[in-house]
């Protein structure tokens, strides 16, 4: 049997694939991290199907606990919250299973920072302003940053930045970002997007420490850094442009006069 990493989105249950959906309701064995996919998405799961939050299972754990199933040809949904690409930890899942000979297959979801620009009702890539997102985080407790994609560094790029499990560490993220993105430079600071309790906070980077700390965020927050979070004057993208040809819309021929 194949296990099936499952991407949940950011939240809203309603943001599940269609095809997560239907392969968490297949599963024999439903593993989910409960501190951050909500109930309703594997409630898809069925009556007599195994459910358990994985919140507190080690690697070793939760090999052995997927192994067990695929051995016993019992179906199985890995449930990671967002899209399992992003900070999701599968990878040494997979690897493990690799070893083991135990086939996979991996179904996307949405991730926070395409919520996030959701809730905000805006593009992250507006034409002369920004058409780069950097998807990032920075060192914390987990594994250290590699030296050539520190926060410093990316920096230097001036995109627009979207900084993962980063709350307890925005006072780095201030005094790093300033001297490249200007004290004014507008910020959100998205916790549990699209989740029933939502907040979106709009401010300067220069205010960024001091409202995480009074708000008292620590933790499901996403940051996003840039000038596209509160530009309004910019070009008209070229797509749609009545002068710009392509493919589908071709130059018509000028008819020539007799």
């Amino acid at each position: 049997m194949t296990v099936h990493f499952i991407g949940a989105g950011p939240g809203a249950p309603d943001l599940l694939t269609l095809r997560g959906r239907d392969l968490i309701a297949a599963a024999d064995l439903v593993l989910y991290a409960g501190s951050l996919v909500p109930a309703a998405v594997v409630a898809h799961a069925r009556g007599d199907a195994v459910v358990i939050d994985s919140a507190d299972m080690t690697l070793d754990q939760l090999v052995a606990c997927m192994l067990e199933a695929h051995q016993a040809g019992k179906r199985v949904a890995r449930v990671h919250s967002g899209d399992p690409s992003l900070y999701g930890a599968i990878g040494e899942q997979i690897r493990r299973l690799n070893d083991l000979g135990v086939d996979y297959d991996v179904t996307p979801g949405v991730p926070a920072y395409a919520a996030t620009a959701a809730a905000l009702g805006q593009e992250l890539t507006l034409p002369g302003i920004s058409q780069t997102v950097v998807l990032t985080r920075t060192t914390m407790r987990s594994s250290a940053m590699p030296n050539r994609e520190t926060l410093e560094t990316l920096a230097l790029s001036g995109a627009t930045l979207a900084i993962h499990l980063s709350a307890r560490n925005t006072r780095y993220v201030e005094e790093t970002l300033i001297p490249h993105y200007g004290a004014d430079c507008p910020v959100v600071i998205a916790v549990r997007a699209s989740w029933p309790d939502e907040r979106i906070i709009r401010c300067r980077l220069d205010a960024l420490h001091r409202i995480v700390k009074a708000e008292r965020i620590r933790r499901t927050a996403l940051i996003l850094v840039g000038r596209v979070l509160a530009a309004s004057d910019y070009s008209d993208s070229k797509l749609y442009d009545s002068e710009h040809f392509h493919l589908l819309r071709p130059k018509k021929k000028r008819m020539r006069a007799d």
